[in-house]
């Protein structure tokens, strides 16, 4: 993992002038393990994401639906059991999961778009050039990933 953070300053604080140094020392060595989880976090999303990726091109080529709600129920559920094991509260784990699923779904729906206008007859009134590159354009704003639902 490399530190791309130009600019970033882990020392920021507006409670600089108001808190005793000892104290502000141990925060910032406490906010230092945070931003080191904060971009491992970042860096596994990342690796979901182009796992997921792949999901929604399988999908697309044997035209399977976007989303798989019997997979989503078990993932929420699974992640709920998680949560409660770690100590983490169960219904912030779920709505991070639903805002996951739901990116998810929207990804693998564009990338069911693209590959059906790509394979689509062409239709000598319209522009394909057009949809490919509004589809390519969505879905490479994104390439970040997808995650599984």
């Amino acid at each position: 993992m490399s530190d791309t953070n130009s600019g970033f300053d882990p020392t920021a604080s507006s409670l600089a002038g108001d808190v005793a140094p000892e104290v502000l020392a141990e925060l910032f060595s406490v906010r230092s393990s945070i931003d080191n989880i904060d971009a491992t976090l970042v860096y596994l999303l990342a690796e979901r994401f182009k796992a997921t990726q792949r999901v929604g091109h399988l999908k697309a080529e044997h035209r399977l639906p976007p989303g798989d709600p019997d997979r989503e129920a078990a993932q929420i559920a699974r992640l709920r059991a998680l949560a409660e094991e770690a100590h983490l509260d169960p219904a912030f784990a779920e709505k991070f999961l639903n805002f996951i699923i739901s990116e998810v779904i929207r990804h693998h729906q564009a990338i069911s778009d693209t590959r059906n206008a790509r394979d689509a007859p062409a239709d000598p009134g319209s522009s394909d050039s057009d949809t490919d590159e509004t589809a390519a354009g969505h879905s490479a704003d994104h390439s970040g990933g997808h995650l599984e639902s």
